[in-house]
């Protein structure tokens, strides 16, 4: 089995099923007559964007990051509106808390619109580290936040 088709087995099964882990989307995938390693999930996994999210049930699970109609920057700003607690500016470094669970899309998100002012993202269950490279860029990282993204 190709690269292509086992990422497209990957999908269905995380588009029909509440798959929490790595584990399950093994056994999912050999249930499907599927072989593939843990490490091959892993770069999958990053390669397709998938992310960590809380459903409508409360239940925490894979799921594709998509684009969609809206632009990327209007999904950010919905997304801190939606998920966004708190930003916290240190030195050129920004801390956002959210709501439990979306730490990993909200970083997604931000990762995906490829911001000058932002290095890196780290992403854990409520809390996100934003890296800009220098004090000036955490500065504006942190005024588009709190303005939701709109100018």
């Amino acid at each position: 089995m190709n690269k292509a088709e086992r990422q497209a087995a990957l999908a269905k099964i995380i588009n029909q099923k509440s798959i929490s882990t790595q584990e399950e989307l093994l056994s999912e995938l050999k249930d499907a007559g599927i072989d593939a390693t843990q490490a091959t999930i892993s770069r999958d996994i990053r390669e397709m964007r998938v992310v960590k999210a809380q459903d409508g049930t409360g239940t925490v699970r894979y799921t594709l990051f998509r684009g969609d109609s809206e632009s990327e920057l209007e999904r950010l700003g919905n997304s801190v509106r939606e998920v966004g607690l708190s930003i916290t500016r240190v030195e050129f470094m920004n801390i956002i808390k959210t709501i439990p669970s979306n730490g990993n899309l909200l970083a997604a998100i931000l990762d995906t619109i490829d911001f000058p002012q932002v290095v890196g993202t780290l992403a854990g269950h409520d809390t996100i580290v934003v890296i800009s490279p220098d004090v000036a860029s955490a500065e504006w990282f942190n005024k588009q936040y709190k303005n939701n993204f709109i100018e």
